[in-house]
C-alpha cells in the first residue's frame, strides 16, 4: 500500500478582526481534507492574530489550498502568510510540550512595562518558554478613574526548572522593588480543582485585630497591641501571647462585643470573593486565633461553612480574662484544615489557606496553595504565594478566573 506524502504548513493571519474569518479559512481547509494539528487566536483592540498549523497531502492539494487561502485573505481584508514546517521540527516541538508546565500570575492595581519586563526576564533566565499570555481582569478606562483598580495577567510557561528556589527569590525581589504580586504555581490537576478555602480572620477577612479593639475599649490598648505585634511577627509563642492578652481584658462588658461585631471592617474584595466561591461550589472556613463570637458573625455575613476560633469565657455579663477549650494556635489551624478536608473528601492539595501572621504559617505550608495576604515580612518570605496589592478577590485570579466568570454571577 502506497504511503501518501504529507506536508505541514503554518498559516499565520493578522489584521482587523471581523466576523467570519476563522469560518472562512477553515472551510477552505476542510475542502482539501486538511488535518488541524494546532490552532490559536488572540484579539487585542480588534486586531486579530490567528495561527493554524495543518497537515495536508503533498502535490495536487498543497498548491491550490494556499492559493485559495490567499484569495480568501484578500477578500476579507486580512494578511495571510505561510511557513512550511518539517516533520522533524514538528516532532521536536511535540516532544517539547511534554515538559513541566507552570502558571505565573502578575497582579497589581495597574501593570507596567517595567514590571512585566522584569518578570519575563526572570523566566528567560530560567529557560522557561512562554506559551500563552491572557488578561484575567477587564480592560480599564484611561479616562475614568476606577474606585477599585485591579489588573492581572496570567502566563502559561513550559520548561525544565532547575532552580525553583532561586527563581522564587528573584520574583520576591521584583515584587518588593516594583510593588507587584507574582504567583508561581505548577499547572497540575490540583491547581484546576481546588475545593476548600480556609481564611484567617483578623487582618485577613477583616481589616483589624479584634483583640486590639477590645483592649482599647478596656483601656489596655497599648499593652495588648505590643503583644499582638510580637506574636504576629513570630517573636513570641502565640499561645503565650494569647493568655497574656486575654488576662488584660478581664472585666470588659459583653455589650461591647456586639457593638464591635456589627462594625467589623470587612476587607475589600471579601464579599466578591465569597459570592464567587459559593457560586462555584467551594467550601469555606474561618480558622482563627481570634474569637468565635466574631467569627460566627462573619459566618452569617459572608456565608462561610465552618468556623473554628477561641471561645471567650463570660460570667455575669463580663469577660473573665479566661477562655474555654483549647487555644487555636498555628498548629491547631493546620489540624482543622486537614480535618475539614477529610470530612469533605477533599485532597489536601485541593485546599487553599489565606492568612497574614506567623501563626498562619502551618496552615499556609500545609495547604495545596498557601497565600500570604498583606502579610508580615516573615510570612511573605515563607509562604509560596502572596497578595499585597489587591483585595481578597485577588485570590480568584490565582484560581484562573476571569472577571467575566466572576461578575456574571454577581449581578
Amino acid at each position: 500500500m502506497a504511503v501518501v506524502a504529507k506536508e505541514i504548513i503554518l498559516l499565520k493571519v493578522s489584521g482587523q478582526d471581523k466576523l467570519g474569518v476563522t469560518a472562512g479559512l477553515t472551510s477552505i481547509l476542510a475542502t482539501y481534507g486538511a488535518i488541524i494539528l494546532d490552532i490559536g487566536q488572540a484579539d487585542i483592540h480588534d486586531t486579530l492574530s490567528l495561527g493554524i498549523l495543518f497537515e495536508i497531502e503533498k502535490g495536487s492539494n498543497s498548491g491550490p489550498v494556499l492559493k485559495d487561502l490567499l484569495f480568501k485573505g484578500y477578500e476579507l481584508g486580512i494578511k495571510v502568510k505561510f511557513t512550511p514546517v518539517t516533520i522533524e521540527d514538528y516532532e521536536n516541538w511535540v516532544k517539547g510540550q511534554r515538559k513541566q508546565r507552570y502558571i505565573i500570575n502578575v497582579l497589581g492595581e495597574e501593570l507596567t512595562a517595567v514590571q512585566l519586563s522584569a518578570v519575563t526576564q526572570i523566566l528567560s533566565n530560567n529557560k522557561l518558554n512562554i506559551d500563552s499570555i491572557i488578561r484575567l481582569t477587564g480592560r480599564a478606562s484611561v479616562v475614568e478613574k476606577e474606585e477599585y483598580p485591579r489588573s492581572c495577567i496570567q502566563l502559561s510557561v513550559t520548561g525544565s526548572l532547575l532552580d525553583k528556589t532561586g527563581m522564587t527569590s528573584s520574583f520576591m525581589d521584583v515584587s518588593r522593588d516594583l510593588n507587584v504580586d507574582i504567583s508561581f504555581q505548577e499547572d497540575n490537576m490540583y491547581r484546576r480543582n481546588r475545593r476548600l478555602v480556609c481564611f484567617d480572620m483578623d487582618s485577613t477577612l477583616i481589616q483589624t485585630e479584634v483583640i486590639d479593639e477590645l483592649a482599647e475599649l478596656a483601656g489596655v490598648g497599648e499593652e495588648v497591641r505590643a503583644i499582638t505585634d510580637s506574636a504576629m511577627n513570630g517573636e513570641i509563642d502565640f499561645s503565650e501571647s494569647f493568655k497574656k492578652r486575654m488576662a488584660l481584658l478581664e472585666g470588659l462588658s459583653e455589650e461591647v462585643l456586639q457593638n464591635v461585631a456589627i462594625n467589623l471592617p470587612i476587607t475589600k474584595g471579601a464579599h466578591r470573593l465569597m459570592k464567587a466561591l459559593k457560586y462555584y461550589g467551594y467550601k469555606t472556613a474561618i480558622l482563627s486565633g481570634g474569637f468565635t463570637y466574631f467569627g460566627e458573625y462573619l459566618q452569617k455575613e459572608l456565608g462561610i461553612d465552618y468556623v473554628y476560633a477561641n471561645q471567650l469565657e463570660i460570667k455575669d455579663g463580663k469577660l473573665t480574662g479566661n477562655y474555654l477549650g483549647e487555644i487555636v494556635d498555628g498548629q491547631k489551624k493546620a489540624e482543622y484544615l486537614k480535618a475539614i478536608a477529610e470530612k469533605e473528601g477533599i485532597h489536601i492539595n485541593q485546599t487553599i489557606a489565606v492568612g497574614d501572621g506567623a501563626n498562619d504559617l502551618p496552615m499556609l505550608n500545609l495547604a495545596g496553595l498557601g497565600i500570604a495576604f498583606h502579610a508580615k515580612p516573615k510570612v511573605k518570605e515563607s509562604a509560596s504565594t502572596s497578595i499585597s496589592s489587591l483585595g481578597l478577590d485577588g485570590v480568584l485570579y490565582l484560581l484562573g478566573y476571569h472577571d467575566r466568570h466572576i461578575d456574571m454571577m454577581q449581578e
